[in-house]
């Protein structure tokens, strides 16, 4: 009897083992499966193909060799890359600091019981919809022709000549683009976050005697700490990924001072014969983009915690 019961414990372990599939396991799979199967076409194999092509002195057409290393060496030695990767960073810092300051003031200021509230909300999120480079063609000749007249009309000096034509001022025109067409989104998310606060929080602030900056400090921004490190960390993605703004307004112009790693990327590697070179430079620029992405998320996981 003993042997019987031990047998038939076996075989019911047995058949609680073998999984059966169900209907919404089959469904999650049949969604799932497709999703990956485009993410590796469209993402993993393009970045595997181009690592591969980093290797080689491909031109972008024809026959190419073989070349180990040396495309990803020359590249820590190529003035002109190092040059853009400096105009990126400090692009990409600015616009990182002065879009989310200005989004957070903005979501404040909407998070308020104010008159036509939902119709500013819609107002100052078209640039958001508009495409970078109808906007950058439209702000190209904003900064050309219209600012320039009204320097000569009204005599103020540092308008009267284009911003796009000076290497001083010409990526504060960019970030001038940029921010105003990056602000709308990092507002929806401010406000989102701003919103999920509750109000008993406030009131019992209020009662404490707090208001203003303390308020602010140290109240709401704890509590919207992840909102913020969601904007910091995709403000500063989509800044080092610039491009648009630079095709619309500069072309990289001028004398180079404006040439962001994705513009010199597309450019050299399309039209300039340096396809293989510029692999090996997108492979890398991929790395460093993931590198600092992930030390934001680290550093800013690691302040909402402490606060």
């Amino acid at each position: 009897m003993g042997n019987e019961e031990a047998k038939k414990e076996k075989t019911e372990k047995k058949e609680k083992k073998v999984k059966t599939w169900s209907r919404n396991d089959k469904i999650f799979l049949g969604i799932l499966i497709p999703v990956l199967v485009l993410f590796f076409c469209f993402n993993t194999l393009p970045l595997i193909k181009g690592f591969y092509y980093g290797l080689t002195n491909f031109r972008g057409y024809g026959n190419y060799d073989f070349v180990g290393l040396r495309n990803f060496k020359d590249l820590f030695t190529d003035a002109r890359v190092g040059k853009s990767y400096l105009f990126t960073f400090k692009y990409a810092l600015v616009m990182t600091l002065l879009v989310n300051f200005l989004s957070l003031v903005l979501a404040l200021g909407m998070n308020r019981e104010i008159k036509g509230k939902n119709a500013l909300r819609g107002i100052y999120f078209v640039p958001n919809i508009l495409g970078g480079l109808v906007v950058g063609y439209i702000f190209s000749f904003i900064f050309t022709y219209i600012l320039p007249a009204v320097g000569e009309a009204t005599g103020i000096g540092f308008l009267q000549n284009s911003f796009l034509a000076n290497t001083k001022t010409a990526w504060i025109a960019i970030v001038i683009v940029g921010a105003w067409q990056g602000i709308a989104m990092n507002t929806i998310i401010y406000i989102s976050g701003l919103q999920t606060v509750p109000e008993e929080v406030y009131e019992a602030c209020m009662l404490d005697g707090a208001s203003g900056w303390k308020k602010f400090s140290k109240i709401t921004l704890p509590l919207i700490m992840p909102f913020v490190t969601i904007n910091l960390v995709l403000c500063m993605k989509n800044a080092l990924m610039v491009f648009d703004q630079i095709m619309s307004l500069t072309k990289g112009g001028p004398s180079q001072s404006t040439e962001s790693i994705s513009y010199l990327i597309y450019n050299n590697g399309m039209s300039g014969g340096q396809f293989g070179f510029q692999s090996a430079n997108a492979f890398v620029f991929f790395v460093v983009i993931v590198a600092i992405s992930f030390m934001q998320m680290k550093f800013l996981g690691g302040k909402e915690e402490q606060l």
